[in-house]
C-alpha cells in the first residue's frame, strides 16, 4: 500500500482505483471463487448492512440486485438492521472487519439466517463471526476515509449481478484524469442527487466532503430535491447528479443562480471525481485528507 511521491495516502488509493476494479471483476468471475460461493444468488431474500460508507454501497448494491431480477433485497446501517425479519442471506460490508455494530448484528444471526461478510482483511473478526467471507485484501487502505475499497467492494457485487463492465476501468481512468473546475473547489455548498442505485453513490459523495474538508454537503432522491431542498442553492454552491437527474432539473437550478454538474460516466467513475474533490476542497481549506477531524478508521464501542 505504497503511495506515490508527493501524494496523501487518499490521493494515491484515489488513483489506484482502474487497476482494483479489474481485479475485482476477475475475482467475481472466477468460477471457483469465494465470491461465486458465497455471495447472493438469484431468487434469495437479502439484506445488506455496513455503517458509514458500508451502508451507503449497501444502498447502492440493494438496488442494483432488484433492478436486476435477483430478488428482494433491504439495505440498513448495522445497527439498525431488522434481525425479525427472515432473510435467506445477510450480506455485511465492513472494510476493517472490526466495526462493534457489524459483529454484533453476526452474533445475533449466528445459527439463524446464512451470513457472509465482505471484508479487506482475512483475519479480521467478522471472518470468524460470518459463515463465510470475500476478501479484497488488494483494495485495503491506509486511509481513515473509505475511496477504493467502497467502490471495488461494489464493483465486485456489480460483476456478481453479471452486469457488462467493460468499460468501467476506463471511465475510472478518464474520472481521474478530468481538470477539476475552480468554481467546484471554491464552491460553498454542495447538494448531491441520485435515483435508484445511485442515491447511494450521492450519499457517499456527500460524506466524503464531509470527511475529509468538513465541507457543507447534502444528499437527497433527484426527484425530491424540489421539494425543499432546492430552497438551500444559489450562487456559489452546486447541484451534482449521479445517473439521470429528472426532466427540468438543470434549469431549476440555473434559474437559482448555482451551479448544475451531471457528468457523462458510469455512476461510479463520477464518484471518484467526487473523491479527488473533496481532496481538493481539503487542500484549500488546509486540512489533510489523510487526517480526518474526529474520525478513526474502524469504530470500536466498549
Amino acid at each position: 500500500m505504497s503511495r506515490e511521491a508527493g501524494m496523501s495516502h487518499t490521493e494515491s488509493e484515489i488513483a489506484s482505483q482502474p487497476d482494483r476494479w479489474r481485479r475485482a471483476i476477475e475475482l467475481a468471475r472466477r468460477a471457483d471463487g469465494a465470491a461465486r460461493a458465497w455471495l447472493p444468488r438469484p431468487g434469495e431474500r437479502v439484506a445488506v448492512a455496513g455503517c458509514g460508507t458500508s451502508w451507503f454501497m449497501a444502498q447502492a448494491y440493494a438496488a442494483l440486485r432488484e433492478r436486476a431480477g435477483h430478488g428482494e433485497t433491504d439495505a440498513f446501517p448495522a445497527s439498525e438492521a431488522r434481525t425479525g425479519r427472515r432473510y435467506d442471506r445477510v450480506l455485511v460490508l465492513s472494510r476493517s472487519g472490526t466495526t462493534t455494530e457489524v459483529l454484533d448484528l453476526l452474533g445475533a444471526l449466528r445459527g439463524r439466517t446464512v451470513t457472509v461478510a465482505v471484508t479487506a482483511d482475512p483475519a479480521a473478526p467478522v471472518v470468524a463471526a460470518a459463515d463465510g467471507a470475500v476478501v479484497l485484501d488488494f483494495a485495503d487502505e491506509r486511509s481513515v476515509v473509505q475511496t477504493r475499497f467502497a467502490t471495488t467492494e461494489l464493483v465486485l457485487l456489480r460483476a456478481h449481478l453479471g452486469e457488462p463492465l467493460d468499460h468501467l476501468a476506463a471511465d475510472a481512468e478518464s474520472a481521474l484524469a478530468a481538470p477539476l473546475p475552480a468554481e467546484l473547489t471554491a464552491a460553498e455548498q454542495f447538494t448531491f442527487l441520485g435515483r435508484g442505485w445511485t442515491y447511494g453513490l450521492a450519499q457517499e459523495a456527500a460524506l466524503k466532503l464531509r470527511e475529509a474538508a468538513g465541507a457543507w454537503t447534502e444528499a437527497y432522491p433527484a426527484m425530491e430535491y424540489r421539494h425543499g431542498p432546492v430552497s438551500v442553492t444559489g450562487p456559489n454552491r452546486v447541484v451534482w447528479a449521479f445517473g439521470e437527474p429528472g426532466r427540468g432539473l438543470a434549469e431549476q437550478v440555473a434559474r437559482t443562480g448555482g451551479r448544475f454538474v451531471a457528468p457523462a460516466r458510469d455512476p461510479l467513475a463520477d464518484l471518484v471525481v467526487a473523491q479527488r474533490l473533496a481532496v481538493a476542497v481539503a487542500a484549500a481549506r488546509g486540512l489533510d485528507p489523510d487526517r480526518p477531524r474526529h474520525l478513526t478508521r474502524s469504530v470500536i464501542l466498549t
